[in-house]
């Protein structure tokens, strides 16, 4: 038996303010109480309450701004360091795990699918030929990146969801080909997004799944085309 360790004071408060981000006291953008009220409320030091929402801002959680307060940028500790870790792989690394994930969440989402669903993905789909048309870049990229985190919602697993949000940075840094969309051109050459959409409608989850790695593939010579 190991001696147990008595717990710091700021790591108790640390442990309360996430178990109220966790319950949902503050939606995501929301401003925290100030120092003062959340001293006065949690009964401890002010030390204690600003080395523990240092500690949230490392984390990723929290975000102080200078002369504004302390706004929640982010709810899952877990989810902020997958995104630092791939955000700061290399693009054919973030393309090899991807291959899996998206292969799955296109067979599962063709599989349990709904009407609400395909709605919903059909909507991306006008929003990104919308953007193309208009040579609108940053309209393109929040299309595109919708489109796929619906796949992966479509599928019904939530596991799968929370694990593809995490791409959400890789995503858009790599569905952007500005020097295409300035010409109104659609970076995916091969219409691959459509037949992936329409393997999804008719629920057939092998063609969904080739569809799927027909995207990255396309995304990888793009990434081959822009070295």
């Amino acid at each position: 038996m190991r001696p147990i360790q008595r717990r710091s004071l700021v790591d108790t408060v640390v442990d309360e303010l996430k178990r109220e981000i966790s319950a949902g006291r503050w939606a995501l953008g929301d401003r925290l109480p100030s120092e003062a009220e959340l001293t006065t409320t949690l009964g401890v030091s002010r030390p204690s309450v600003r080395e523990a929402v240092r500690s949230l801002v490392q984390l990723g959680l929290l975000e102080t701004r200078q002369g504004d307060g302390t706004y929640l940028i982010a709810t899952d500790a877990t989810q902020v360091a997958l995104r630092r870790a791939i955000h700061s792989a290399d693009g054919r690394e973030v393309i090899r795990v991807r291959r899996a994930l998206d292969a799955l969440a296109a067979r599962e989402a063709a599989q349990f699918r709904t009407a609400a669903n395909l709605a919903e993905l059909e909507t991306h789909l006008r929003d990104r030929a919308a953007a193309i048309a208009a040579g609108d870049a940053e309209g393109f990229a929040d299309a595109d990146v919708a489109f796929h985190l619906g796949i992966a919602e479509a599928s019904g697993n939530q596991l799968l969801t929370d694990l593809y949000a995490s791409f959400d940075t890789s995503l858009r840094e790599s569905v952007a080909d500005a020097s295409c969309l300035t010409q109104r051109h659609d970076p995916d050459r091969a219409d691959m997004h459509d037949a992936l959409f329409q393997a999804i409608v008719a629920q057939a989850a092998d063609a969904a799944a080739a569809a799927a790695l027909g995207v990255l593939e396309q995304q990888e010579r793009l990434l081959d085309e822009s070295n």
